[in-house]
Parts: C-alpha cells; structure tokens; sequence
C-alpha cells in the first residue's frame, strides 16, 4: 500500500515536532556527557559501595542514560510518525 503524500503544512509539522525531539535530546545528551562530569570531583567525597560517586557516574550512570535516551527517543518519533501516519508497519 502507498502511503499518502505530505502537504506542505504536514511536512513542517512533522519536522517541527521531530526537531523540537531532537533538541531536547541533544540537551539531555550533552548534560549528561558534560554537565554531570563538571562535577565529579566534588562528588567524589559521597562514597557508595566502596567507590565514589563521582567516579559512578562518570563511568555507569551516564551509560545507562544514553541507553534510555535511545530507547526515549526510538518511542518518541515512532508516535510522531503514528501521528502523521508515515510510521513502520
């Protein structure tokens, strides 16, 4: 099955959303690969499990939230597509 042709109108429309989704995520990117290891030696002096915290975010806890900005972000533009109905069947 063909899939409907974009007025103009629509085509902005969906790539205002899908930009506004971009830059968010850029945002969240760059806060979690800059902004937390700004900080972390002085979060170094609160210890959990033997290592400091610091270190723990700089080495896991910015890993897992690129993982969930990936997941977030597949999510995301799978409903703006649904919504403008050029979505993978």
């Amino acid at each position: 099955m063909e899939k409907e042709q974009f007025s103009a109108e629509k085509m902005d429309a969906h790539w205002r959303k899908t930009s506004k989704l971009m830059w968010t995520l850029l945002f969240w990117w760059f806060f979690f690969s800059f902004f937390v290891h700004a900080f972390a030696i002085q979060l170094n002096g609160i210890v959990i499990l033997g290592f400091p915290i610091g270190f723990y975010m700089a080495a896991q806890g910015s890993l897992v939230a690129f993982v969930v900005l990936c997941f977030w972000n597949a999510s995301a533009q799978n409903k703006i597509d649904e919504e403008f109905g050029v979505a993978e069947e």
